[in-house]
Order: structure tokens, then sequence, then C-alpha cells
């Protein structure tokens, strides 16, 4: 059977699972990444021992940290990775010494990221006896290169794309900075460079097959003339074992947010709906970091930010809210929508998210267009006056979100990449 090499610079739910569904389809050859963790490589180490000796509190904050970075794959399947970046861009991010030295974040992400790409293409091919791979599996930023070195050796190339495609995310972007110049620079995609944008243009262009996890960037790839047979469709997973429902500690309403605290994700929108909704005994949760300027926030009432908490904590915040609000303008799914399902809690979301894949508007949440205060208001509005309707769509919710594992997802693109490779 034909073998599949696996491009990310990054362990995540996304591409553990892309490579796990490889894997259980004895398709695995290998996986190219940039800083990849074992778990048994600290333990054997003679300085993993020593900190474990000197300072075990530390060892184990060390393992939980590189704990997000690992890789599960068949003893038969290699994991190659070039780190010194990597680890250089997380001191530098992690002391603040690249923005001391005037190094933006996003460069050395950029950086890492395009010289992953770069490494595979003119290193692994000939270097790690991958001449023989019929596949690769790359995704958005680090396939430009891999998927033109590929094309020389006639091996396919597929193509995960996690976000809507470069222009649709820049033209609802773009107007969003027209209508709140203020807030212009908190929008990633207005300021990418033209040479990046042009990876973006020459990974879709040299894709032989596209993976996305919504309707909504399927369209943004139909848009510019990609072929729908060319497309397919496959919303992620939820984490159903850990993210459970668990009885509500309070009696305030609660409307939570999880996710960047930005603009794309529509949360200007929401804190508008919200002081206008003035809403007693209520309370809105942001979970996760700040990216509006800094007294934005403050301008408002009876809003909660809690910043960056682990992921694995998530689940007691799912639990405290009533109702889960994800307006977001720009996105590729929102993995944090099932995960909320997963606890019982309803939704209410756009259609520019995974939402209509996911969900039946008014059975397990609500979607509601883009920048619609009044929509917002409304429903914001309805959860609060209707408890016991809400509890039974947060029941819903959570029979839908079984429906949507990571292995029902796994079983899929590996039923894909099969036939795509026969």
């Amino acid at each position: 059977m034909s073998k599949i090499t696996l491009i990310h610079p990054i362990s995540n739910p996304y591409a553990r699972n892309a490579a796990f569904a490889i894997a259980e389809a004895a398709l695995l050859n290998s996986i190219v990444t940039t800083f990849a963790y074992q778990p048994e490589s600290i333990a054997k180490s003679w300085w993993g021992k020593a900190i474990k000796t000197v300072a075990p509190k530390l060892i184990v904050k060390l393992e939980k940290e590189l704990g997000r970075r690992s890789w599960v794959v068949p003893k038969d399947s290699k994991i190659y990775g070039n780190s010194w970046r990597e680890i250089l861009r997380t001191f530098l991010v992690k002391t603040r010494l690249g923005k001391r030295f005037g190094i933006d974040d996003q460069f050395l992400i950029d950086w890492v990221v395009a010289s992953c790409d770069r490494d595979f293409a003119n290193h692994y091919f000939h270097n790690h006896h991958l001449q023989n791979i019929k596949a690769v599996y790359a995704y958005e930023d680090v396939a430009a290169d891999t998927f033109l070195a590929a094309k020389k050796r006639s091996i396919y190339c597929f193509y995960d794309l996690q976000i809507a495609f470069h222009l649709t995310s820049r033209r609802i972007q773009n107007e969003e900075a027209e209508l709140f110049p203020e807030l212009a620079a908190t929008m990633l995609a207005v300021q990418e460079p033209e040479w990046k944008i042009e990876r973006k243009n020459r990974e879709v262009e040299l894709a032989d097959h596209i993976f996305v996890a919504s309707s909504f960037t399927e369209r943004s790839l139909l848009d510019i003339g990609v072929p729908r047979s060319k497309i397919t469709v496959i919303p992620y997973g939820a984490p159903i074992e850990y993210f459970q429902p668990h009885p509500k500690q309070d009696k305030l309403f609660r409307v939570m947010f999880a996710g960047q605290v930005g603009t794309r994700k529509g949360v200007h929108y929401l804190l508008q709906a919200w002081q206008e909704l003035s809403l007693s005994e209520s309370e809105l949760l942001l979970v996760g970091v700040n990216q509006m300027p800094i007294d934005w926030l403050s301008k408002y009432d009876r809003v909660r930010l809690t910043g960056s908490v682990p992921h694995s904590c998530l689940n007691v915040y799912y639990s405290s809210a009533n109702v889960f609000v994800f307006p977001s303008l720009v996105e590729g799914f929102g993995l944090v929508l099932l995960e909320a399902m997963a606890c019982g809690i309803p939704i209410i979301t756009t259609p520019n998210t995974g939402g209509p894949d996911i969900i039946i508007d008014g059975i397990e949440g609500f979607i509601i267009p883009i920048r619609d205060v009044e929509a917002l208001k409304a429903k914001i509005a309805w959860c609060y006056s209707h408890p016991q309707e809400l509890a039974k769509m947060g029941i819903a919710a959570r029979k839908k979100a079984e429906q949507w594992t990571w292995e029902r997802y796994r079983q899929k693109l590996a039923m894909i990449i099969k036939e795509k490779l026969e």
C-alpha cells in the first residue's frame, strides 16, 4: 500500500488526528515537524533525571508543556524534526526578548513555518529515504515548497485548509477595518505580507485534493474556481470522553466565549449586544487572550476576562455557562463549539464557522448573521428568559456532539485518502 508523509510544524488536535487516521489505515510513513516531543525522552535523559531529583515540580511543568507537542505514531513510522528554530522562537516569546529586540511574534511564527516547509522540500526527500512515498499531507503555510518538490516526483498532494481561504478572510477583515479603524491592528489578514499570500495561492493551485472542516471554508475555495470535486468537507471531532456535562454551581446567568478575544472572532459585537441587553444577575465570561486595545474591555459592565487558561481546565468554564456564544466573522471550524456542546451547553454562532455543519438551527443552538447585534441580543435574551427550553437544548447539544467524534473524523479522512490513492 502507498505510504504518506504528513507535514505540520507543531502537534495540535487536528494534525494529530489526521496522522492517527493515516496510521490506522496503515498508510503513514513519517511525520515532519519542528519540535517533536517523545514522553520517554525526558525520563531516560541524564538531564531529565537530574531535574527530577533537584526540582521535581519543574519536571512536572516541563512534561506538561512539552506534552502538547507530542506525537503518537506506530513503531514502523518515523518522526523527523528540525527543532532549533522552534526552540529559539519559544524562548524569544516566553522571555519577551523578541519584543525587546523589535521582533514581532507573528514574524517568528512565519519564519518557523516557512522554514519547516523549505527544509522538507530541500532535504528530507533526499536525506531520509523518502523517495518511495506516494503522497504528502500538508497544511496551510507549510505546503508551498513541499508540493512543488512533490510534483517533480509525481507524488500526490493532500492539502488541509484549516481556515477560510485568504481572499475571503482578507475581504471580510478589510471590511471590518473600515467599520472599526481603531481595531484594524488586531486583524492579522489585513497585515499579511505579499510573499505569504503568494505561498497560499501556490498551495491551493498545486494541491491534488483539499480537506476542509466546514462548508464556509469550502465556499471560500469554490468562490475562486476550485472544483467541488477537489474538496472534501469533514467536520472535526469533539473529545467527548473528556468534555462532559457537569451541574452548574451557581444561579448566575452566564454567557461564555472562548478563543482569542479579538475582532476576527466578532467579540466587539458580542460586547455591544451584552451592554445593550443589561441583564440582571448575569455575566459575560471571556476565556482567552485579549487582542483588543487595552482600554476596550473597560467600557463594558459585567464582563470577566480570564486570560489564557490550560485546555484541560476549559471543562470547568463550559460547565459554568448557560449558553456559549461564538460570533466569529471568519473561521475554519471552531472546535470550541463542539467542546461546549459536549458539555451540554447550547451554542449561538454564525454561518462563517462550522456551526451550520454540526447543528440544526433552533435545536442545539442558533445560527445568526455576522455583525448582527440585534440578532445576538434577541437570542441571548431568549436564552435568559427560557431556562427550561434552554436546558433541553443543552441535552440536544450533547447528543449531537456525541455524533461528531474524532473517531468519525478519522474514519472519513482515511476513506477519502484511500479512494484518491487507489
